[in-house]
């Protein structure tokens, strides 16, 4: 799989495929199955985290936050060794980001985002069953109100906030489970329990 899209994240991804042979070093792929009623939209991968591993959030701190977490509410079933290899397995779950290609300094730019609303689109579309969409951070906000072609104004990024979408979907916003954002306090293990218990309600109505 390969996407020529964004020069800067081209680019990048050369440089790092030579700087790192053994890295996935190519567009990530979501994770979890299309059935789910769970959707899980994160930033970017990271350069050690999925750029290196293939999986979503496997191998950085991020993680090691969101898949324990995942367990814990019956998202997930198995062991996170934070290696695509480890066994586990996603239940009415899935995640993906909104941006696929690792951007430097983790910090895609507007245009990189707009170049990959065709790809959340479709995953968007194919998910017969999506109830809630989880967005991790104000840039998975807006990525996903602009590819449903909502004002974001109308929606305001609000942690643990609950919006209405067309389709009879909802959307559930959270702080980025970021290592910034865990060793500042300003998200908590137990803040981030309690969006997923949130998200086992929405699901439940």
């Amino acid at each position: 799989m390969d996407c020529g899209s964004c020069p800067r994240l081209v680019a990048y991804r050369t440089q790092n495929a030579g700087s790192y042979p053994d890295y996935f070093n190519a567009p990530v792929p979501s994770f979890g199955p299309r059935t789910a009623r769970l959707l899980i939209v994160g930033l970017a991968p990271g350069l050690k985290g999925a750029n290196r591993t293939g999986r979503p959030f496997t191998g950085d701190h991020a993680g090691d936050l969101l898949y324990p977490t995942l367990v814990s509410h019956g998202f997930a079933e198995g062991s996170y060794r934070a290696d695509p290899d480890d066994g586990l397995t996603l239940k009415d779950c899935r995640i993906t980001n909104a941006v696929r290609c690792v951007p430097p300094q983790n910090k895609p730019i507007g245009a990189e985002v707009s170049s990959c609303r065709g790809f959340l689109a479709d995953t968007l579309a194919e998910m017969d069953n999506l109830r809630v969409v989880l967005v991790l951070g104000g840039l998975a906000h807006g990525a996903v109100l602009a590819t449903l072609d909502l004002r974001k104004s109308a929606f305001k990024f609000q942690h643990a906030g609950v919006e209405d979408l067309p389709e009879d979907r909802m959307l559930l916003s959270s702080y980025h489970c970021s290592r910034y954002n865990t060793n500042t306090g300003r998200l908590t293990e137990e803040m981030f329990h309690q969006v997923f218990a949130k998200a086992q309600d929405l699901i439940a109505r």
